[in-house]
């Protein structure tokens, strides 16, 4: 990930706030209480959208569902012993701290689906249904919920409006929608919602990203695992600076005008973070979509700028220094970081002087 999106606190964070309430009763269900929305006088706000969507005759089908599923999964969890109560809320409360399950610190035990399935499969076949689910405009559309939570769409706006970077920060070469548009990028599941239980609708868990890295790339892909296990990944509102640096190197016989991928390597480093690059590079397909950019249309203009300035009487050296001062301003515009790496790297090879 290039650079993090600045966190903006929202109405929809009281979204999240009633799952963390609903999770609560779940976990006091043992103790023997029948459900009923007494359970909630602690959260009235949330016992009165129960109330509305359980009992009122009116009440639409999706909330009808949503009321039904809390009350299925509090009666299985009636059944658990105080052991197995604790292991949830273990694996609640990593879920949930997006920041500690991408750093892989503080004993992060973060749950997949696949690791309840084993212990408690019809626990977790609710859970599943209820928390796959959780993030729907069937469901946050329903009036009585979104008079409470708000609208992503506001949050998107408010979002974008104090993160004007205009790129895609797990790319940096598409561009996405801002506060001047009506419409929207989607948001990325960073832990996906088809995996992990309990954060579909935490805030911290909900990147926008173009539609490349969210649905041609990274898609359902796991950020947290590869084949050997556990690993680090850039958390998405880290406030922790870190620079990537990148550089693209060519090999000795490519040849100006007949430039392929295989004749191009991209070397992505930053101090401390090189497991984190190596999570984002593969999930993402970094290597792939930087090499296809530099073999495409707009690294051929690049180069005819070069020739240009040459015709000008300008040393294309003196204006690559100006292009890098430029990119030190604002890397990300322009697909400036990329240009440059790549003007570097035909200078390195000699080509440069050629053009």
């Amino acid at each position: 990930m290039l650079f993090a999106y600045t966190y903006v606190p929202h109405q929809m964070e009281k979204m999240q706030e009633f799952i963390d309430f609903i999770f609560e009763v779940w976990c006091r269900a043992p103790i023997g209480t029948e459900f009923k929305l007494d359970l909630f006088d602690e959260k009235p706000e949330l016992q009165a959208i129960l109330s509305q969507f359980g009992f009122e005759n009116n009440a639409p089908e999706r909330g009808k569902k949503f009321y039904q599923e809390i009350k299925g999964i509090y009666e299985l969890f009636a059944e658990l012993k105080p052991p197995h109560i604790e292991q949830f809320k273990h694996w609640y409360q990593s879920n949930n701290n997006i920041e500690c399950a991408c750093s892989n610190t503080g004993g992060s035990q973060i749950a997949r689906y696949a690791d309840i399935q084993a212990h408690y499969p019809e626990i977790n076949k609710l859970l599943e249904s209820f928390f796959k689910n959780l993030y729907s405009a069937d469901l946050l559309g329903l009036k009585a919920l979104k008079d409470a939570i708000g609208e992503l769409d506001n949050h998107y706006k408010v979002l974008m409006k104090a993160n004007k970077f205009g790129k895609c920060p797990f790319c940096g070469i598409n561009d996405m929608k801002g506060e001047h548009h009506n419409r929207r990028e989607a948001y990325d599941h960073y832990l996906p919602k088809g995996l992990y239980p309990f954060n579909s609708i935490n805030l911290r868990n909900l990147a926008p990203a173009c539609h490349d890295c969210n649905s041609a790339y990274k898609h359902t892909k796991d950020l947290m695992y590869n084949e050997v296990g556990r690993r680090k990944a850039f958390y998405p509102y880290s406030t922790t600076a870190y620079t990537i640096k990148l550089t693209v190197n060519l090999r000795e016989d490519t040849h100006i005008d007949q430039l392929e991928p295989e004749h191009i390597e991209v070397v992505l480093h930053s101090d401390g973070c090189n497991e984190e690059i190596e999570a984002w590079r593969e999930v993402y397909g970094i290597d792939e979509r930087y090499k296809a950019k530099c073999c495409s249309l707009d690294a051929r203009v690049w180069l005819e700028e070069v020739r240009m300035m040459r015709d000008k009487g300008t040393d294309p050296l003196s204006w690559l220094s100006t292009i890098q001062q430029v990119a030190d301003y604002a890397p990300f515009a322009n697909s400036y970081f990329l240009k440059t790496a790549f003007l570097e790297g035909y200078k390195q090879v000699g080509i440069l002087d050629e053009i």
